[in-house]
């Protein structure tokens, strides 16, 4: 065999082992990218709402406000959550509803003030239905979950 023959087999050989890696890392970046394309989706997908309510005379009237209620919702004063309360009892991370093994956790972040549902304080993590009332404040939200 010549050398020229050689030096044929292993430039073919190595142009066979460059498409395999790029070929490789071509489908990795294709899984990455479906993977996260469906975990954007998924957060994106509404569970409910959570409607914003006015207190008179002892009883709850909708304001018109909603928001939607996502697998982990943020409530609090900063801009960066998914509910902002404009209320100055509000912690700028004052709860969170998350949803977990098919079950709605309400958790206060250890707000100064505490986080009330159904007008009763909570500590730590407690699992909320459709219906609830969760006060922040002077505001209060009342959970809509969809079916």
């Amino acid at each position: 065999m010549s050398l020229d023959v050689l030096l044929f087999i292993l430039r073919v050989l190595a142009g066979l082992v460059l498409l395999a890696i790029l070929g490789t890392l071509f489908i990795m970046i294709w899984r990455d990218y479906r993977y996260a394309t469906r975990q954007m989706m998924a957060t994106r997908t509404t569970y409910g709402k959570l409607v914003a309510l006015a207190q008179l005379d002892g009883s709850y009237a909708q304001t018109g406000e909603a928001y939607p209620l996502l697998p982990i919702t943020t409530i609090g004063r900063s801009a960066t959550n998914t509910v902002v309360v404009p209320d100055t009892f509000a912690s700028s991370e004052h709860a969170r509803i998350a949803l977990k093994d098919g079950q709605w956790w309400l958790e206060d972040r250890a707000s100064r003030n505490g986080t009330l549902l159904n007008e009763e304080p909570i500590t730590g993590s407690t699992i909320i239905t459709d219906g609830d009332i969760i006060g922040i404040g002077s505001y209060s939200y009342r959970i809509e979950l969809l079916r």
